[in-house]
């Protein structure tokens, strides 16, 4: 429920009050007629020109008097507003509106109706208020969003010539708010041309001609616009950035082009260059992108977005110690989210070779989207260092601030027992977790995957059906059941079917290609299983993928194939299980 920001009883009536006699402000206790009155030779205040104007605009209010029945419609509004009873506040309020034609209560009227949400009744106010106060920009400005969100331009029209008349340069750079919800954008952009032409000379009338060009997809006139600007104002930052945000809706290269040239010109448009350092990043031109940044730093000092970009594109490009230095910087400018930075500060000393710097940075991420992942990392250090038990305590006793991070953290506990080779443990650890989590389909897929290592395929068979259930367009799940069912037992055919149903979800994926290669030649079609794994093999030279393309080679009769094949996996991958056990069987 929506609450209704309610006038304290007081300050109805002194609404009311005031509301009902001019040169009184609505917040403002109301005068009696000696305290009214000036004593004579009270020069200095006749003279106070801030008095003065509100004399003048005093005079120009209504008089009415605060009659029994005004009085009550100002408390059955009030009262009704809060108690959420909207529509009867809000039609209070309008038929006040129109009994005393004030504008204090025709504003308060029609922000009602716009926290209503009722447009019909927010313009009835809105042209009441505005007639009330004629001087008052901020009933104009509501007056001519509401006709526009109407698609009453004609009316509208006059209203926007004489609010850009008083400011034209700041009146043309917030047009487009107030004809944001215009739902014809072609209209929006001719009104926009009419108001514009004008002011042939204004680069902000051509700005807003090329903001609502862009609203309605015509690109090359919002983008001749915009080099209307550029001669007027060499230089203008915001025409820019807006070029690079039209160009970048076809064309990254074409955007990050335009800046490039745009920079060679005015090397100090700060904000450009932040957005051209951004692109790169995007375009993965890391190295461009940190050299940027870096330049960044000087420009925007103590900026900790800035020096954290530059930080992180160290750390990705592998040089920890500049991104150490960048990060610690970060932190000494109050950054918004210092748990992260702490984060990636482990993740520069881990590269470093300083564990326990690293562990100490993990540890400082108390909050966040980091916590589990700093946390596993702390666990996977003292794993290393001999301590698995306390390893296993500290991810046990780590609370995440949602079920997703708390799952996550099952799934780190399941993670250093597998890598111990402690596989009853693992299957362990998640089925406890599935106690707690039973539909966590993550918990499903890790245990059906130590199930096989225990093999307890019934297990296997269940778990991942179940996360089929829950993820009907889990490829992995799939690949995972008819691999297992293809290597494991003699049910092909309905292996087949699963594959099939994975590759169709991620045909480029090498290993659901290797699994579909490896039901084929259980299946005896050593010809086509050899396509599939060779693919599979091109996409990802993986040792499985090797240990399965060698076997088909070797049983089609190409065993010098098959034997270069598995010697060269062998050497970047000496240790692996399946290319061993392969070579075993093979090659006794």
């Amino acid at each position: 429920m929506i609450q209704f920001r309610l006038l304290p009883l007081y300050a109805a009536l002194a609404l009311a009050t005031a509301c009902s006699q001019p040169g009184v402000k609505a917040s403002q206790p109301v005068a009696t007629e000696t305290q009214g009155r000036q004593p004579a030779g009270a020069g200095e205040a006749a003279a106070d020109p801030a008095a003065d104007a509100d004399a003048k605009a005093a005079a120009a209010l209504p008089g009415q008097p605060l009659t029994p029945d005004i009085l009550f419609k100002f408390l059955v509004a009030e009262v009704a507003g809060q108690r959420g009873a909207i529509g009867i506040a809000q039609s209070t309020y309008l038929d006040l509106a129109r009994q005393t034609r004030d504008p204090r209560i025709a504003r308060r009227a029609a922000e009602i109706a716009a926290f209503a949400r009722d447009s019909t009744a927010a313009l009835e106010a809105t042209r009441l208020w505005a007639a009330a106060d004629q001087d008052s920009p901020r009933a104009q400005q509501m007056l001519a969003a509401l006709l526009l969100n109407e698609g009453k331009l004609d009316e509208a029209e006059p209203v926007l010539r004489a609010l850009l008349k008083e400011e034209p340069a700041n009146g043309f750079l917030h047009l487009s708010a107030l004809m944001g919800k215009m739902r014809d954008s072609v209209a929006a952009l001719e009104l926009v041309e009419r108001l514009a032409a004008d002011y042939p000379a204004l680069p902000e009338a051509r700005f807003a001609v090329a903001q609502a060009a862009a609203s309605a997809g015509r690109f090359e006139a919002a983008i001749a616009a915009l080099r209307q600007a550029d001669k007027l104002r060499p230089g203008w930052e915001p025409a820019a950035l807006l070029q690079v945000q039209i160009l970048g809706k076809t064309s990254l290269a074409d955007a990050i082009a335009f800046m490039r040239t745009f920079l060679a010109t005015h090397p100090d448009a700060r904000e450009v260059r932040l957005a051209y350092a951004r692109a790169l990043v995007n375009a993965n031109q890391f190295s461009e992108a940190r050299a940027e940044f870096t330049r960044l730093t000087a420009d925007f000092p103590r900026n900790p977005e800035v020096s954290f970009a530059a930080g992180l594109l160290s750390l990705q490009m592998g040089e920890a110690a500049a991104a150490h230095d960048l990060l610690t910087r970060t932190l000494e400018y109050s950054p918004r989210d210092p748990d992260t930075v702490h984060y990636y500060l482990g993740q520069a000393a881990e590269q470093m070779k300083q564990p326990e710097a690293a562990a100490r940075h993990y540890a400082d991420v108390g909050a966040g989207n980091y916590l589990v992942p700093a946390r596993a990392r702390q666990a996977v250090l003292l794993t290393r260092a001999g301590k698995l038990d306390e390893a296993r305590a500290l991810l046990a006793a780590t609370r995440g601030e949602n079920d997703a991070q708390n799952v996550r953290l099952i799934q780190a506990q399941a993670e250093l027992l597998r890598d111990s080779k402690e596989h009853a443990a693992v299957y362990d650890v998640l089925s406890e977790g599935l106690k707690r989590y039973p539909d966590a389909a993550d918990l499903l897929y890790d245990r059906a995957m130590a199930a096989e290592k225990l093999d307890r395929l019934d297990v296997l068979e269940a778990d991942l059906r179940r996360v089929i259930v829950l993820r009907p367009n889990d490829a992995q799940a799939y690949n995972a059941l008819g691999y297992t069912l293809a290597d494991r037992t003699s049910r092909l055919a309905e292996a087949v079917v699963l594959l099939d149903k994975a590759l169709a979800l991620a045909p480029e994926d090498p290993f659901i290609l290797d699994s579909v290669g490896w039901a084929q030649y259980r299946s005896g079609n050593l010809a086509r299983a050899q396509e599939y794994l060779e693919r599979a093999y091109r996409v990802r030279p993986d040792p499985e993928i090797a240990a399965h393309l060698g076997e088909v080679l070797w049983a089609r009769g190409q065993r010098d194939e098959a034997g270069k094949l598995w010697q060269t996996s062998l050497q970047t991958h000496p240790q692996n299980e399946v290319l061993l056990e392969t070579l075993r069987r093979l090659k006794p």
